[in-house]
């Protein structure tokens, strides 16, 4: 499980609740809790979005919700090392000896197995690379829809939010005495529980909302590069590029920083290699 999305939801709920009693003053809570101005804003956030999207969208928050809660299955340079496995492989014994490898793989690399089959089956590079495009497109199209529902609610937060307040803006001065010995009082309070609604918008939809909306399209984000690595890899093991080409080839999706890593762990290995060939 990936704890910082946790982490950060408890850490706003607590500088949230800090700026509000300070640790000190608890009664000053009672003032932030209005279930009317709830009702608006989170009623008609949840209305708006409704009529913005089906109900099947709805049916697979819990699923998207796991999604920004879990670590990222998807490691890039895990794909490069099979890929080059796979080149090397087909190198030496061909590219129908692929095919028992391909099996072997588990149920999470499911797309590396069903590409690998594909040129195993001898299909004509042209339609593997349309094949393996059109997967890639119909990832983005399913995945777009969890970013786009809770970036539009986000949307939708603030704009009730501020509905709410103007209701109770009208509410109160239509309702407002200044003959009345405390009508300055009731003009404060009416303002306090008026300016709610916009606070319950801006929480709802930068802390939650927001927030979510982006984890998921970073997800898609990681998926989607293993997802062109296999691509590139299994069209260019069809091509019968060189397994060391191949793995140049993919390593140009990988940021510097990676790859100086994946550098360095190489340079030192050969290095112990050269020390103990030299005490031999």
């Amino acid at each position: 499980m990936d704890f910082t999305g946790i982490i950060g939801l408890v850490a706003g709920l607590g500088l949230i609740f800090f700026g509000i009693t300070s640790f000190t003053d608890m009664s000053a809570m009672k003032s932030f809790i209005d279930f009317q101005s709830m009702a608006i804003t989170f009623g008609g956030t949840i209305a708006s979005t409704l009529i913005a999207f089906p109900i099947s969208y709805f049916k697979k928050i819990p699923s998207w919700l796991k999604i920004t809660l879990q670590k990222n299955p998807y490691n890039p340079r895990k794909y490069i090392q099979l890929i080059v496995e796979f080149a090397q492989e087909a190198r030496k014994k061909g590219l129908l000896s692929l095919e028992e490898k391909a099996n072997d793989l588990s149920d999470s690399d499911s797309f590396l197995k069903n590409s690998i089959l594909l040129i195993v089956d001898a299909i004509d590079p042209e339609k593997v690379k349309e094949m393996l495009g059109n997967e890639l497109d119909s990832l983005d199209e399913r995945h777009s829809q969890g970013w786009q529902f809770f970036e539009k609610a986000a949307t939708f937060a603030p704009a009730f939010g501020m509905i709410g307040t103007l209701i109770g803006l009208i509410n109160m001065l239509g309702n407002l005495n200044m003959d009345s010995s405390n009508g300055a009082s009731t003009l404060g309070k009416g303002m306090a529980v008026a300016l709610i609604t916009t606070f319950y918008g801006s929480f709802l939809a930068n802390l939650l909302l927001v927030p979510i909306g982006h984890k998921l399209h970073m997800r898609h984000n990681e998926e989607r590069l293993c997802k062109e690595i296999v691509v590139e890899g299994v069209i260019a093991i069809q091509a019968g590029d060189n397994p060391k080409h191949i793995e140049q080839r993919l390593n140009a999706f990988l940021c510097e920083k990676e790859r100086g890593e994946e550098g360095s762990n190489e340079n030192s290995g050969g290095k112990k290699k050269r020390e103990k060939k030299s005490k031999k």
